[in-house]
């Protein structure tokens, strides 16, 4: 890729000339906003900026930002990013999806996204709902959940998508939430400024067939307690006063009093140790909801890899013939 000078850009400079038609209420304005202020925070040229989406209320996403785009077939941004980013590896690619998009019938997409190391950002919308075609369960809502395709509740397990970035080995995975501007801001900065594949779950509220679906972990009265906050290097302390922490018991994550433990007892985050994203992944229940960059290795990506074995053919070989490859030993006549 090709570093380029930094631009002078505002918010503003992404918005396109079309009405944003969501739900009002719904958590994609958020992300909408935040996404263009981060753009224009690392100053990337514009025209070098690609949104990819699927099929969903998230995949209008292309039309509301002043930057080229592809709104494309139901889970297969993946797949139109690929060939985006290889055919042109100076662009910024975005994909933007949901929780039925992405992991549904784009699971199999999106899995091989993440283990090719393919040089985006990829967004996940997750309402635990699908919301374009009006509120059936999606493969990321807990079980029991009543729903017009579920009326008696739903008997499927959730995905979780942390889980599957980290298993299909994704370099770079993070969540955060709508309701917190600062903290999608910083988030997708630094998913953008990774090289490699870099994965953003996003809690996202949808007002009208899910409202309320992740209340119980970033409703400002509970969200001190119900989750922790990432730093790299930095101790797992939570809590409306700082007075939690986690400790590892073996492998078992434990909270305790902070009062209650010695200061090297207390569990540090490190984002490049893959068993300690892994097992983030994992807390629920009684243990708070981690938020921000979890998993951050470095590794070669697919483009790169791809690009530099093409190059290294056409210089052992010279530029090959379209014309000789259609009409030579490959090729055959059907009478």
């Amino acid at each position: 890729m090709t570093e380029l000078p930094k631009r002078d850009y505002k918010k503003s400079d992404f918005n396109s000339s079309r009405d944003v038609k969501w739900c009002p209420g719904c958590g994609d304005y958020a992300i909408l906003a935040a996404v263009q202020k981060a753009m224009a925070e690392l100053g990337r040229p514009k025209e070098n900026q690609v949104v990819v989406s699927g099929i969903g209320c998230s995949s209008r996403f292309p039309a509301y930002m002043d930057t080229f785009g592809f709104h494309s077939l139901h889970g297969r941004a993946p797949t139109v990013a690929t060939g985006v980013k290889v055919a042109n590896p100076d662009l910024d690619v975005w994909i933007v999806t949901g929780d039925g998009d992405g992991f549904s019938i784009g699971g199999n997409h999106i899995m091989h996204a993440f283990r090719r190391n393919l040089d985006c950002v990829i967004l996940l919308f997750n309402n635990r709902i699908y919301g374009l075609t009006k509120g059936q369960y999606s493969p990321t809502s807990e079980t029991e959940k009543v729903t017009k395709s579920s009326p008696y509740g739903s008997i499927d397990a959730p995905i979780n998508p942390l889980q599957v970035a980290i298993a299909s080995n994704a370099s770079f995975v993070a969540r955060t939430y709508d309701i917190n501007p600062k903290h999608m801001v910083e988030t997708f900065k630094a998913a953008r400024l990774h090289k490699g594949v870099s994965f953003v779950e996003i809690f996202q509220n949808c007002v009208i067939f899910n409202d309320g679906a992740f209340d119980d972990v970033i409703d400002r009265k509970v969200r001190a307690d119900s989750t922790l906050e990432l730093q790299a290097g930095e101790p797992m302390i939570f809590g409306a006063e700082k007075e939690k922490c986690i400790v590892l018991d073996g492998f078992n994550p434990i909270v305790k009093n902070l009062s209650d433990v010695s200061e090297d007892q207390i569990a540090k985050h490190d984002p490049e140790n893959v068993h300690a994203s892994q097992l983030l992944a994992h807390f629920a229940n009684e243990l708070p909801t981690p938020m921000g960059v979890i998993r951050k290795v470095d590794r070669p990506t697919y483009d790169g890899a791809v690009n530099a074995q093409v190059d290294e053919v056409v210089n052992k070989k010279g530029k090959g013939s379209l014309n000789e490859l259609f009409r030579g030993k490959a090729a055959w006549t059907v009478d």
